[in-house]
């Protein structure tokens, strides 16, 4: 999927092993999943922000525990001018990301005087959503599986427990479930 996301005129990779197997730096955002087990999305960031060399683009997902918006600017305070991009990535049991959220993200950014943070949009993008997002004013786009143009099987990677508790992203039902199909491997 990595090398056709490259052919079909992406400019960058999250997968680790699809970059480098195609002579690329991977780029991405943390995983909600980091989020879950850190506990707080500020505190992530700036972990994020003190580990990882300063060339490195601070992308910072901001719907895994609260309102997105709210997120958006409790992480802005924190890093400030360094915060280069917020992601969206509202799972569609909570309506996607919408132009709606985009435009009030983008709106309260500005009026916090943070207007370089650019807005990245992931999360079941198609052609037409991404005109609709794009007109909303995101900047970028994560094009997940419609780009590889293979038959998708939809299908995340979320955390649903941490510890033994339940526990995961806003949206999620947290706690693990049940699936006769699968066998379980220690």
């Amino acid at each position: 999927m990595s090398r056709k996301r490259f052919i079909g005129g992406a400019d960058a990779c999250s997968c680790v092993l699809g970059a480098l197997l195609m002579g690329r730096k991977p780029v991405g955002t943390s995983p909600h999943a980091a989020f879950l087990i850190v506990g707080d999305t500020v505190e992530l960031a700036n972990e994020f922000d003190r580990f990882v060399d300063s060339k490195t683009p601070r992308i910072i997902l901001v719907d895994t525990f609260k309102d997105e918006i709210e997120e958006a600017l409790r992480v802005a305070e924190a890093l400030g001018m360094k915060l280069n991009d917020m992601r969206l990535d509202t799972p569609g049991e909570r309506g996607g990301v919408t132009p709606g959220l985009v435009r009030e993200a983008r709106a309260r950014l500005n009026q916090a005087g943070f207007k370089q943070v650019q807005i990245v949009v992931s999360g079941g993008l198609t052609p037409e959503r991404i005109t609709l997002l794009a007109e909303a004013e995101a900047d970028s786009f994560g094009v997940g599986s419609y780009i590889s143009r293979e038959p998708a099987i939809d299908m995340t990677m979320d955390l649903k427990e941490v510890a033994g508790s339940p526990l995961a992203k806003r949206g999620r039902i947290p706690g693990i479930i049940e699936n006769q199909r699968l066998q379980k491997i220690s």
